[in-house]
């Protein structure tokens, strides 16, 4: 297979996809710890360094920008300074950023994460997880429908943040022509799953979705048979399981060398598949690339993305 996967990466480049979701920014201080504070059994760090970088949907779409692909933005971003520092980080990676809309009622997502010696200690969260206004619901279908036509793929990455929607989703099915639409699910918004080409839940959001705290092959069955869609379970050190609507059902073992932070892995699954379908994968091979292309960011500390260049490599060494 591994000609045939190293084919499929050469026909990324320039595939047109739509990357629809809860945007946010992650920021990380850098420091280091050498004492105690004398106000609390907590530790000190001084900070030596900062770096933001695009998260949620965002890292979906720089992982895509990444791999080669022409990707567009559709979201919603809150009228302040991480919002346009997102924006920048976005354009600076290549990401299309015009379908994605400033709410003046709600702040931009932003995740803080503090780590000393590439271990996280703290992550503070600046969140408004409510829906998205019917004012801005309306103006980011808009724009989104304006952009499915041209879009040789569809990405829907459901952070719960507020704006995944079920009228979104309805004007998505309903826009949509034959391209694949893959989904990274939160399981408050199963029912609005039903019918997409693939969804990605890890093990946790799989028994969540199902109801029940069966093994991966039962979760993948009875989901597949709900919602009438491909069913991708991501099972961190153990793989993947994929379990497709004709009844195949493939596992797929882990590639990653070394684990150091997980963070944003689902996030490169759902790009490096979109890529993949895009191209011409069928599921199986669109899955194995993904399996490859999250072994990767695993390895780095971070949300981080994986190059083109380093999935052909990881290819390559089997």
């Amino acid at each position: 297979m591994k000609g045939q996967l190293l084919g499929l990466i050469e026909k990324f480049k320039g595939k047109k996809i739509l990357v629809i979701g809860d945007i946010m920014l992650d920021k990380y201080l850098k420091g280091d710890v050498s004492r105690i504070s004398p106000e609390a059994p907590v530790p000190i760090v001084t900070v030596t360094g900062e770096r933001f970088v695009p998260g949620g949907a965002a890292n979906v779409a720089s992982n895509i920008a990444s791999l080669g692909g022409n990707v567009r933005m559709a979201g919603v971003i809150g009228n302040d300074d991480p919002g346009e520092l997102l924006i920048k980080e976005l354009q600076r990676r290549g990401v299309g950023t015009d379908s994605v809309i400033i709410d003046k009622k709600k702040p931009t997502t932003q995740k803080v994460r503090i780590v000393a010696q590439n271990q996280q200690l703290l992550r503070v969260d600046y969140e408004d997880t409510a829906y998205i206004a019917p004012a801005t619901e309306n103006e980011l279908i808009r724009s989104i429908q304006s952009s499915i036509p041209d879009s040789d793929a569809i990405v829907v990455s459901d952070y719960a943040k507020g704006a995944i929607t079920s009228e979104l989703m309805r004007s998505i099915h309903t826009a949509r022509n034959n391209q694949y639409l893959i989904v990274d699910p939160k399981p408050k918004h199963k029912a609005l799953y039903a019918g997409v080409s693939i969804i990605t839940p890890n093990l946790k959001e799989a028994r969540e979705m199902a109801h029940a705290h069966d093994e991966p092959g039962v979760l993948g069955k009875q989901l597949v048979g709900e919602l009438q869609s491909t069913i991708l379970i991501t099972l961190g050190d153990k793989g993947m399981a994929l379990f497709e609507q004709n009844g195949n059902i493939t596992e797929i073992p882990t590639k990653a060398k070394e684990v150091f932070d997980v963070s944003g892995a689902g996030d490169t699954v759902v790009a490096a598949l979109a890529l993949a379908l895009a191209a011409g994968a069928d599921f199986v091979q669109a899955a194995f690339l993904a399996n490859h292309a999250a072994g990767v960011v695993v390895g780095k500390v971070g949300t981080a993305v994986c190059s083109i260049e380093e999935l052909q490599g990881s290819i390559d060494r089997g």
